[in-house]
Formats: C-alpha cells, sequence, structure tokens
C-alpha cells in the first residue's frame, strides 16, 4: 500500500518540520524549563495526540473549509493565540516549583496534557499543513487514499512525540539546573509566561 521508500522519504521530511521552531515546540520548552521533564512530557504527549484531530480533519476533508473561508480560518487561528496568551498569564503568575509532591504532580501534568491538546486543536495551521503535506506523498495509484493518510498520519504522530519528548527531557535538565540558582529560579516561571504571551500575539498579527 504504501512504498518503504516513500514511508522513509516522508520521515525525513516530518523530522525536519518537527524541529522546525514553532509555538508547540516553543510550549514544550517553555514547560520544561518553568516546571521540569514530567510537565514537557506532558505537553510533548499532548501536542502529538491532539494531531489526531487534524489528521480526522484531512481525511474526511473538512479542513478545507479553512483554506477557503478566511474568517473561519481567522476566528480559530485568533482563538488559538488568545488561549496561548491565557496560558501565558497563568504561567507569568503562578508559583513553580520543582519539590512538589507526587499527587500534585500527576494533576499538573494533566492539566498540561490537555492544555496541550487544547492549544494544538486551536492552531487552523496545523489544519492547512496536513491538508497541504500529506497529499505530496500519498500514491493515488495505489489506492485506499485515506488509510494512506491515516499510516502517514500515524507515523508524523509518533515522530513527533519522541522529537518533542527528547526536547522536553533537554528543557527539562536546563530548567533543574537553573532552579538551583537562586537568582534565576524564581523568574523562570515568568519569563516562560511571558514568552507565552508574545508567541501568542505573534500568531493572532
Amino acid at each position: 500500500m504504501i512504498s518503504l521508500n516513500q514511508l522513509a522519504l516522508f520521515s525525513a521530511a516530518a523530522i525536519l518540520l518537527i524541529f522546525t521552531p514553532g509555538p508547540d515546540i516553543i510550549y514544550v520548552m517553555t514547560r520544561g524549563m518553568a516546571q521540569g521533564r514530567k510537565a514537557a512530557l506532558a505537553a510533548a504527549a499532548g501536542f502529538s495526540l491532539g494531531n489526531f484531530f487534524h489528521i480526522f480533519l484531512a481525511i474526511v476533508g473538512l479542513s478545507a473549509l479553512l483554506t477557503s473561508s478566511a474568517t473561519a480560518f481567522r476566528l480559530v487561528k485568533y482563538a488559538g493565540a488568545l488561549y496561548l496568551i491565557y496560558l501565558g498569564i497563568r504561567m507569568f503568575q503562578s508559583d513553580f516549583r520543582y519539590a512538589a509532591d507526587a499527587g500534585s504532580d500527576m494533576l499538573k501534568c494533566r492539566a498540561i496534557f490537555r492544555q496541550s491538546i487544547i492549544a494544538n486543536v486551536l492552531n487552523p495551521k496545523v489544519a492547512v499543513f496536513f491538508l497541504a503535506f500529506f497529499p505530496q506523498f500519498v500514491d493515488y495509484s495505489r489506492g485506499y487514499i485515506r488509510i494512506q493518510m491515516f499510516i502517514y498520519g500515524c507515523t508524523f504522530i509518533l515522530l513527533t512525540l519522541a522529537g518533542f519528548s527528547l526536547v522536553g527531557i533537554c528543557s527539562g535538565s536546563i530548567g533543574s539546573w537553573l532552579q538551583r540558582k537562586p537568582k534565576v529560579g524564581g523568574h523562570i516561571g515568568k519569563v516562560a509566561g511571558g514568552i507565552l504571551v508574545m508567541l501568542g500575539a505573534r500568531l493572532a498579527m
């Protein structure tokens, strides 16, 4: 159905795109530096699994609405930007501490996981990306177009999860080191929140 060479080519292109700086990978980095590895991994999982929503839209063709309606695209884009700004303000106002009890830590990770999925769903550029990117690798002569797109989508999600998790682990290690610096540790959450606010404002414009 899908040749190994075509799948390898798709994977190589996907890896390059995954590590291209964008709101999702920046969000994972800021969570890692502000709250540690677990928070970053929760964000990585949320953004990765949130792609299932966009894959579904691409397969059934609903995401074409975003490319044909400028109003629909802007509304979804502004909603996503406002949500990032909201999360940034929350991070800026919160007092992040690494030494949290296990129960509290799990609750925070669950909240971050949900927030990451919502942030991904509210990013219309992801839907447009899938709609434009996947057809470049679909072999129409082999048939089963929807199944091909689903396989490519699952491959992209697995690669995203691996790539974002690596970024999360690295940023979490950096954040953990910074937290041990008294003059720096207390400001990490504010810096991370400020970055998200600016990112949301940038997306809105």
